[in-house]
């Protein structure tokens, strides 16, 4: 039986990462009501939205240079505390600087968080000697489904977005300061005659595993923002239909990572990416082969199934590769795996409109065959069944 402080060092990343699904939630489910305070057009908003893009590769890099030497859990920490912080006074925003100023912050306080909560979900996994990774990936599917809804029940009872974000923060902070206190701590890395820069970490297994992570990105955006006009407009089963195609895409993807690390724990990890894979290319080949929507319903949901675990099973290898910590690991596939989010969904739309939908959708199934591809090229102790 795993010991007291480790129970609680779980618990405590866990919280983590429910906290960040929380905020994301929280936020994604209020910015209807911030747009209109903001006063801007829906295509001005997605403009003014790439702020948070750009604090993102700015979290991104800065994490990747400093985890090593500042340790995952202050940066975690930090990361948590800004985020909070931020997310009220975006919802405050009342003008285009404003709200700019607020998702830079707001982007860069995500990847100060994201690289770092997971570098200590590796140090817990190791203690276990079992995988857990996937589960803390569900909390964090949790939190985002929980601050959604929190969202619609703020907006209902007419809460402005910034109180309700408000109230949130402060009850998110009372959870981050009891988990601080259960966080594993930052152990120094090994002495060495020189310190490895980021450009010397970039192995090709973790340049492979930053291609994984890009390759189900793409399937991920390509899922979250299209599925729903997928099922309503190019098969014209209209909004409900198409609401409820991302809906089962979303649980499918919690359930695949509640359930993730018992089936990675007995295929090993290498082995489960090149299944996961296959299961995803083979829902979303349903999807669009079928071309009904109980095929793009069951289809969806399948492709939910399959990318749910890959991502944190990416995450795991990269944080477990030799001569480096979980932090520098992870750093360098996170690195590989952002242009995803910037490129997957623009991608595909640009396809849509030079084809059609069902065709340019076809990436999400070549992203997940490169999945296939690229994991056969992976090697070391992680082929084999991860054993205590």
């Amino acid at each position: 039986m795993p010991s007291s402080p480790l129970v609680r060092a779980r618990s405590s990343v866990a919280a983590l990462f429910v906290l960040m699904g929380t905020v994301s939630g929280s936020w994604a489910g209020r910015i209807p009501g911030v747009r209109a305070q903001v006063g801007v057009s829906e295509g001005r908003w997605g403009l003014l939205s790439t702020a948070g893009t750009v604090g993102s590769l700015v979290g991104i890099a800065l994490v990747a240079s400093l985890v090593r030497r500042t340790g995952p859990r202050r940066l975690a920490l930090a990361g948590a505390a800004l985020l909070l912080l931020d997310a009220p006074v975006a919802a405050l925003s009342g003008g285009p600087l404003a709200l700019v100023a607020a998702l830079l912050v707001q982007g860069f306080a995500f990847n100060l968080l994201s690289t770092p909560m997971n570098a200590q979900a590796v140090e817990v996994e190791r203690e276990y000697a079992r995988p857990i990774l996937a589960t803390f990936h569900a909390c964090f599917s949790v939190g985002q489904l929980t601050g959604g809804l929190l969202g619609i029940l703020a907006a209902q009872a007419g809460l402005s977005p910034a109180r309700q974000l408000g109230v949130t923060a402060v009850v998110l902070a009372g959870l981050l300061l009891a988990a601080s206190h259960g966080l594993p701590a930052d152990v120094p890395p090994p002495a060495r005659e020189h310190r490895r820069g980021l450009r010397s970490r970039v192995t090709p297994q973790l340049a492979l595993l930053g291609a994984i992570a890009f390759c189900s990105s793409i399937g991920e955006g390509g899922a979250g923002q299209w599925s729903a006009l997928y099922t309503s407009d190019t098969l014209g089963a209209g909004a409900a239909l198409g609401a409820a195609t991302f809906s089962c895409f979303s649980l499918a993807m919690f359930l695949a990572r509640s359930k993730g690390d018992v089936i990675v724990a007995r295929l090993g990890r290498v082995a489960f990416l090149r299944a996961a894979a296959l299961v995803a290319a083979c829902g979303i080949g349903l999807a669009l082969v079928g071309g009904v929507p109980a095929t793009a319903l069951i289809g969806f949901a399948v492709l939910g199934l399959g990318l749910g675990c890959i991502v944190p099973t990416a995450y795991g290898l990269a944080g477990n590769q030799p001569g480096l910590t979980p932090g520098e690991g992870i750093s360098v596939a996170v690195l590989g795996q952002w242009p995803a989010f910037l490129l997957g969904p623009p991608l595909i739309g640009a396809l849509a409109q030079a084809s059609s939908l069902r065709v340019a959708l076809l990436l999400v199934v070549a992203a997940a065959l490169a999945v296939t591809m690229l994991s056969t090229r992976l090697h070391g102790a992680e082929r084999a069944p991860v054993t205590a």
